[in-house]
C-alpha cells in the first residue's frame, strides 16, 4: 500500500508537504523509545508514535521509514514539521490512540 492509498482509506492527514506520497508501506513499527525503535525498526515501515521532535525525525530517516504517523493528537510543532518536509519525510496524523492505529493497518493488510 502507498501512502496515497493509507490517507485515501483512512482519512487521516497529511502534515507534511512534498513528500513522496507513493513510497510503499512494509509493515508497521510501534514505539516511543528511540533508541529502541533505531534498533529495531525496518526500513520501509511505518512507524505509529506519540512522540515526534527533532530527534525522531533523524531516527525515521536513519532508519528509512516510509513515514511517520502521530497518534493520539500528539503535538506537531512548525519546527519539527519543517525538518520532516527538509528531509522529505512524510508525517501523517491519526487522532485515534496508537493500539487503534496499529489496528487500522492490519485491517489494511499492513
Amino acid at each position: 500500500m502507498t501512502l496515497n492509498e493509507l490517507l485515501e482509506e483512512t482519512g487521516w492527514t497529511l502534515a507534511t508537504e512534498g513528500a513522496d506520497l507513493e513510497k510503499e508501506i512494509d509493515g508497521a513499527y510501534c514505539g516511543d523509545l528511540l533508541s529502541w525503535v533505531m534498533g529495531n525498526g525496518e526500513p520501509g515501515q511505518a512507524w505509529i508514535t506519540v512522540q515526534i521532535h527533532m530527534n525522531s525525525i533523524a531516527v525515521a530517516k536513519l532508519r528509512e521509514f516510509s513515514c511517520v504517523i502521530l497518534a493520539d493528537n500528539a503535538a506537531l510543532t512548525e519546527e519539527v514539521s519543517a525538518k520532516a518536509e527538509e528531509e522529505d519525510l512524510a508525517i501523517i496524523e491519526s487522532h485515534i490512540p496508537v493500539f487503534e492505529t496499529a489496528k487500522a493497518l492490519v485491517e489494511l493488510g499492513i
